[in-house]
C-alpha cells in the first residue's frame, strides 16, 4: 500500500496552494483528505531503453537555455542602451524561460539518466504550478511584445510617451499577476481529489490533467477550469497578437519605399519566430490530446516536452541573431575582452 500525506499541518508551498480553496476544512467520506506520498513519472512511454540517448538533445537544449537566457539577462542588465521597452520585455521572456527550464529539465534528466521516476506529491504540485503559471506568463509576455511592435510601427511618434518605463513595469506586473491568478487553482483543485488507484503519471513532468486523470472521483470541475484557462490564454492571446500583426502589415504596406518596408518587417521577424516556437508545439500538443489515443504515447509525450523545451532553448538564439542591437553589444563586449592586456 502506498504511503500518504495528510494535508493539514503542512507548511510548504504545495500545502499553501491547496489551502487557497479552503481545502483544509474539506473532507471525504472517511473524514480525511489525503494525497499519495509519491507519484511516479514514466518518462517516454515505450522508449525506456532509449532514455539515455533521448536525454542527449534534452541536455543540449537545457544547456542552450541556461546559457542563452543568462547571457541575454546579463547583457540587458548591464547595457543601458538596451533599457528600452522592447529589450525589457525580452528580459522578462528570458527570465520566464529560465524558470520553465529549471522547473522541468533537472527532473527529466534524472529520469533519463538514473531512473529517478519518484516525485513527492508536494514537489509534483509545486512543479505543476510553476509550469502552468510561467507558461501563462510567457504567453502574456508575447502579447506585451506584440503590443510593443504595434505601437513602434503603427504609432511611432508617440512610442516614447506611450510605452514609458513605468508602463512597462506595470505591464510586467500584470503579466505576472495574470499568470499566477489563472493557474494557482490547478494544484488547489488537484488537492481536492482522491487518488486511490494508480499513482503513475504518464509524462516526464507533473502536468495538471495528467495528474487529474489518476483521480478516482469526479473531475468535471478540473477539466472545465483547465479548458476555460486554455481558451482564455490560447484564443485570447493569439487573437490579440494576430490583430496586432494584421495592423502592422497594413501599416507597413503603406510605407513608400521597399527599404522602409523591409526594415520595419525585420524588426518583427524575431518575435514572429518566438511566437511560432511557443504556440506551434502547444497547438499540436492540444490536437494530440484531443484527437490522439487516450493513453499516453511516445509522440504525445515528446510533443508535450517540446512545447516546454523549444522556446527557452531557441528564443535567445533567435533574438541574438535577428536583433542588431544585441549583436552589436555582444560583439563590443567580446572585442573589448580580446584587446584587454593579459
Amino acid at each position: 500500500m502506498p504511503a500518504y500525506y495528510h494535508l493539514e499541518g503542512e507548511g510548504d508551498m504545495a500545502v499553501a496552494l491547496c489551502s487557497l480553496c479552503g481545502i483544509g476544512t474539506m473532507t471525504f467520506s472517511n473524514n480525511s483528505l489525503l494525497l499519495p506520498h509519491t507519484f511516479f513519472l514514466t518518462g517516454i512511454p515505450g522508449l525506456t531503453a532509449a532514455h539515455v540517448w533521448i536525454s542527449l538533445p534534452f541536455c543540449f537544449m537545457f544547456v542552450l537555455s541556461l546559457t542563452g537566457n543568462a547571457v541575454l539577462l546579463s547583457l540587458i542588465w548591464k547595457e543601458h542602451r538596451l533599457h528600452q521597452p522592447m529589450f525589457l520585455f525580452l528580459a522578462m521572456l528570458s527570465f520566464v524561460d529560465l524558470v520553465l527550464s529549471l522547473s522541468t529539465l533537472p527532473k527529466m534528466l534524472a529520469i533519463f539518466w538514473f531512473g529517478a521516476t519518484a516525485i513527492s506529491s508536494y514537489a509534483c504540485l509545486s512543479q505543476m504550478f510553476l509550469i502552468h503559471a510561467f507558461s501563462a506568463m510567457e504567453s502574456g509576455v508575447l502579447v506585451a511584445m506584440a503590443l510593443d511592435r504595434f505601437v513602434a510601427i503603427c504609432n511611432p511618434l508617440h512610442y516614447a510617451t506611450i510605452l514609458t518605463l513605468e508602463v512597462v513595469a506595470k505591464i510586467g506586473g500584470l503579466v505576472a499577476l495574470r499568470g499566477v491568478g489563472l493557474t494557482i487553482f490547478f494544484p488547489s483543485l488537484a488537492c481536492r481529489l482522491s487518488f486511490c488507484a494508480s499513482h503513475t503519471i504518464a509524462y516526464t513532468y507533473c502536468e495538471h490533467m495528467s495528474v487529474v486523470k489518476l483521480a478516482c472521483g469526479a473531475t468535471t470541475v478540473d477539466s472545465l477550469y483547465a479548458f476555460a484557462v486554455a481558451i482564455f490564454l490560447g484564443v485570447g492571446d493569439v487573437a490579440f497578437i494576430a490583430y496586432s500583426y494584421g495592423q502592422i502589415v497594413k501599416t507597413v504596406m503603406r510605407f513608400p519605399s521597399p527599404e522602409a518596408r523591409g526594415k520595419a518587417g525585420s524588426t518583427c521577424t524575431a518575435h514572429v519566430c518566438v511566437i511560432l516556437f511557443f504556440y506551434g508545439p502547444g497547438f499540436l500538443s492540444v490536437v494530440m490530446q484531443r484527437f490522439g489515443p487516450s493513453t499516453a504515447s511516445a509522440a504525445k509525450v515528446i510533443l508535450a516536452n517540446l512545447y516546454l523545451l523549444f522556446p527557452p532553448a531557441l528564443d535567445p538564439i533567435v533574438y541574438g541573431i535577428k536583433t542588431k542591437q544585441i549583436r552589436e553589444c555582444l560583439l563590443t563586449i567580446i572585442g573589448s575582452k580580446k584587446i584587454e592586456p593579459s
